[in-house]
């Protein structure tokens, strides 16, 4: 009989963890192929935010702290000066017990007072039926009114007819 030589091999620690790396760098690979399909990007895309246009009067130093605040959160604003922004609100129809001192439009929903960045954000990803967002008043400290002590408040999601629901507590 013919005796079958044994091969064995001893692996350093090194090739052992370059072994390890491409064996779940394929798995992954693999995983992403299934997941994504044929020629897309593997690599993470960045979430492009869609533009703020936030509807202000002149001198109120909250909407600019505010305006400035969502930049710093990634998002592109733009500011509309107007003489008397209820004309804005009328027009869009932001029911009068929601209204505080300014209004913004982001991704087709409608903004009012100073709702954290990172609520619109989530708000934006769940595309909801309602009409947007709103914090009722102007609490210390909300985005805007960081200067004011900090006091509890709700972000609420208002519907065309006005009703409400509780989407966040600050």
């Amino acid at each position: 009989m013919t005796e079958v030589p044994s091969i064995t091999r001893r692996f350093s620690r090194r090739q052992w963890i370059g072994l390890t790396a491409a064996s779940a760098a394929t798995v992954a690979s693999l995983f992403a192929y299934r997941r994504f399909g044929r020629g897309e990007a593997l690599a993470a895309t960045p979430v492009t935010l869609p533009e703020v246009t936030l509807y202000s009067e002149k001198d109120c130093p909250c909407c600019h702290k505010w305006a400035a605040y969502m930049q710093a959160n990634g998002f592109v604003l733009s500011t509309v000066i107007v003489a008397d922004v209820n004309d804005k609100k009328n027009e869009l129809n932001v029911p009068d017990d929601l209204r505080t001192c300014h209004t913004a439009q982001v991704g087709g929903y409608i903004v009012e007072g100073h709702v954290p960045a990172g609520d619109i954000k989530r708000f934006l990803s769940e595309r909801s039926v309602e009409r947007g967002l709103a914090v009722r008043g102007m609490p210390g400290g909300s985005p805007g009114m960081e200067s004011d002590p900090k006091v509890p408040y709700e972000v609420l999601a208002f519907r065309a007819d006005g009703t409400t629901r509780v989407f966040a507590r600050a």
